[in-house]
């Protein structure tokens, strides 16, 4: 699984984590279901945000969005039975899902990197991709979600890629990923029927996008260039300063976006898409810590409330300070991604170890039963600051690990 929005389960509480995975399994099995189990491996985190943006706007609306089912046992957590969302949420999800595995397929095989340098092997690589892409166009359609949105942004980022230099605006390399994740995010108000939410969630889902775009550049840049990979940041010059700036300033209007949206009960999004994706911000610029730190411990604090000052690694009191961003293991091919990908499913060790290896990154990834924070006591969960619940975060109701 891959994605930028990985939360904590303690952070969540209880009533929200079993949300967050009634989609994550809803999404799981809604592959498994309409394209046969190999196709579950393309889950992801980020495609089950408009799971989740669906029913937080269907519920209050009494559409089907919210309904539930009871899976039965599954390997892939623990053997437990659990609650599953089902409806139209989990397919839009899954054919997002489908298309974004098939161009992260593609730009792999661009990138050519390891067996996929090699023609016949590529060829496989490009034969996977397209059946993917026809897959999600199936499965989009019987959501009334036309996919062409999402190929033709693939399509023109590899052009868009190509004509990028020193001095290019970044945004003219992100656009397109912005324009797709916009489309998809603006249809979860079509499914819900709420139309009037259509315009603010395209602004939420291009921002999203956006900020997805920079975060991969960010984690990926020390990768890219040690194997010669093209990198949005290096290609365009652009100092990690300037993508931190754009990253705070993505998650800031996604926030506002957010606050014109009616939500029926819009708990969830509100957590994952106000707090999780702030924390997202600092893993990926090595600048997290935990909820109970001082104030100050790593510089001036982050986020959309910060001063937009220069992202500045070598703060003395920064955890890699000196040595600019931590450390990272190198990454493994496509086909190696997809053996270690079985392995971790069959091993149970995606939802039930409390760390592993991503199958492709090969960067430390939390399980999704367990926890990534190592100090919830006097976890910062309720608002984390946060200036847009009226006084009081009704995002923690339920919370289990602090005094909500």
């Amino acid at each position: 699984m891959f994605g930028i929005v990985r939360p904590c389960r303690h952070r969540l509480g209880e009533r929200l984590g079993a949300e967050w995975m009634a989609h994550l399994c809803g999404l799981c099995l809604a592959l498994r279901g309409d394209h046969g189990q190999f196709a579950r491996i393309v889950t992801n985190y980020d495609g089950l945000l408009v799971s989740v943006l669906t029913e937080a706007q269907a519920e209050k609306a009494g559409r089907a969005g919210g309904l539930r089912r009871t899976a039965g046992p599954c390997p892939l957590r623990g053997m437990r039975t659990a609650s599953v969302a089902l409806g139209e949420g989990p397919r839009l999800a899954a054919a997002v899902s489908l298309v974004l595995a098939s161009a992260k397929v593609r730009d792999h095989v661009a990138d050519g990197d390891g067996l996929l340098a090699r023609r016949s092997v590529a060829l496989a690589a490009r034969r996977v991709a397209d059946n993917w892409s026809r897959a999600g166009a199936r499965t989009g359609a019987g959501v009334g979600f036309d996919t062409a949105v999402l190929l033709d942004a693939v399509d023109r980022q590899t052009g868009v890629e190509a004509l990028a230099g020193p001095g290019t605006p970044l945004l003219a390399v992100t656009e397109p990923t912005e324009t797709a994740t916009a489309a998809a995010f603006a249809h979860t108000a079509v499914l819900a029927g709420r139309p009037g939410n259509a315009a603010p969630l395209a602004e939420a889902g291009r921002l999203f996008g956006r900020l997805a775009h920079l975060l991969d550049a960010v984690e990926d840049r020390e990768s890219d260039a040690a194997t010669g990979a093209w990198n949005p940041l290096t290609a365009t010059g652009t100092p990690l300063g300037e993508a931190r700036r754009l990253a705070d300033d993505a998650v800031h209007g996604i926030r506002l976006a957010l606050s014109e949206v009616e939500f029926g009960d819009g708990r969830l999004a509100h957590r994952l898409l106000v707090h999780e994706l702030r924390r997202s911000v600092d893993r990926a610029f090595g600048t997290e810590s935990c909820g109970h730190a001082p104030e100050g411990a790593f510089g001036p604090p982050q986020g959309p409330y910060a001063p937009q000052a220069p992202y500045d690694p070598n703060h003395p009191n920064h955890p890699y300070s000196g040595g600019g961003e931590p450390p990272r293991p190198g990454g493994r091919g496509f086909w190696a991604g997809c053996a270690v990908a079985v392995g971790l499913c069959c091993t149970c060790k995606v939802c039930c170890a409390d760390e592993f290896e991503g199958p492709w990154s090969g960067k430390k990834r939390s399980g999704c039963c367990s926890c990534d924070c190592s100090c919830c006591e006097g976890c910062d969960c309720c608002c984390d600051g946060c200036d847009c619940c009226d006084g009081g975060c009704n995002c923690c109701d339920g919370c289990d690990c602090c005094d909500c």
